[in-house]
């Protein structure tokens, strides 16, 4: 029920070294409520400006037992208002924990339940507040804490919700330049829960002057069954450094399978491509369902631009 995290990217471990903690986020529409229609006959009950209480599920979150992401054993804490605090405030034993405004509801692994996400802000005495995407299953009538992964030392925060099986994130975070105390690197992804833990599986930054890297993978599509070969066709908004784009190949248990480069053919430089390339499996046992990820990465850091993925089943 509880799992472990994937292990931090380099990049990642620098900011946790490097960092300097004052968490800090916009505010937007914080919760993922879809309005009622209104009902012409009836009064207003309300001032226009009285705020739209929490939905119930947001108090269950701020009350429940959370499994803290930054320490060495597996810890779990009992949150009290949304709100952890152990040892004095610099102490060397000083733990704060904060849920923020952003939560969502929404089945996640198919069973017709809903779980529940939410953005969870750990300081351990500096000035950085490392966020998380945090989820949470009901089993029987108790959110139960079920994984979580990083997003960044404080990230700006602008949406959270869950559609069709999957977690959507609007966040502003850091890029290999900026300082930590502010982020300027726009992203959107989606994750979605996979063996309980949560995957990337789509990933978009947006350029100086806003454009939006995209990758889209048009074929094969999820579920697809695979042989020898993977024919991958599909386009990107912004082509990549001398055309080239990355593709991995993971098992469901995050283990790199294969790594290799796909050509993109474009008009000119940062233009609209297209990507179309038969990928050779190798050695992937018949009957092992596989995570197909093509990445735009960036030359200079190695840090992702844009990212698509499918999954599919080797036969």
């Amino acid at each position: 029920m509880v799992s472990r995290h994937p292990i931090i990217s380099v990049m990642t471990i620098c900011l946790l070294l490097a960092s300097c903690r004052s968490f800090a986020s916009t505010s937007p529409t914080p919760f993922d409520q879809t309005p009622l229609e209104p009902d012409p006959a009836s009064e207003p009950t309300s001032l226009p400006d009285t705020p739209t209480p929490a939905p119930d599920y947001v108090t269950r979150i701020r009350n429940a037992e959370y499994q803290l992401g930054l320490t060495d054993g597996l810890r779990i804490v009992q949150l009290t208002d949304g709100k952890f605090e152990q040892g004095s405030p610099g102490g060397v034993d000083s733990i704060s924990v904060t849920v923020t405004d952003f939560a969502a509801r929404g089945d996640l692994n198919g069973d017709g339940f809903d779980e529940y996400a939410a953005m969870i802000a750990e300081n351990y005495g500096g000035t950085g507040a490392f966020v998380f995407l945090v989820v949470f299953a009901d089993v029987n009538g108790k959110l139960v804490f079920q994984t979580s992964i990083l997003v960044d030392d404080r990230p700006l925060l602008k949406a959270l919700s869950i559609a069709d099986g999957e977690v959507f994130l609007d966040a502003t975070t850091h890029s290999s330049d900026d300082p930590m105390c502010c982020p300027t690197l726009k992203t959107e992804r989606h994750y979605r829960l996979v063996n309980n833990h949560l995957r990337m599986t789509d990933y978009v930054t947006f350029t100086p002057d806003d454009r939006p890297r995209t990758i889209t993978i048009e074929s094969p599509v999820n579920g697809t069954e695979v042989f020898r070969s993977v024919p991958i066709k599909g386009s990107v908004a912004i082509a990549p450094f001398e055309n080239n784009l990355v593709y991995r190949i993971y098992d469901l248990g995050g283990v790199e399978l294969a790594i290799g480069s796909i050509s993109v053919s474009a008009a000119d430089l940062g233009a609209l491509g297209r990507f179309e390339q038969t990928i050779l499996l190798g050695n992937i046992l018949s009957g092992t369902v596989i995570r197909f990820e093509v990445q735009d990465v960036n030359a200079e850091d190695g840090s992702l631009f844009a990212m698509d993925s499918v999954e599919l089943v080797v036969k």
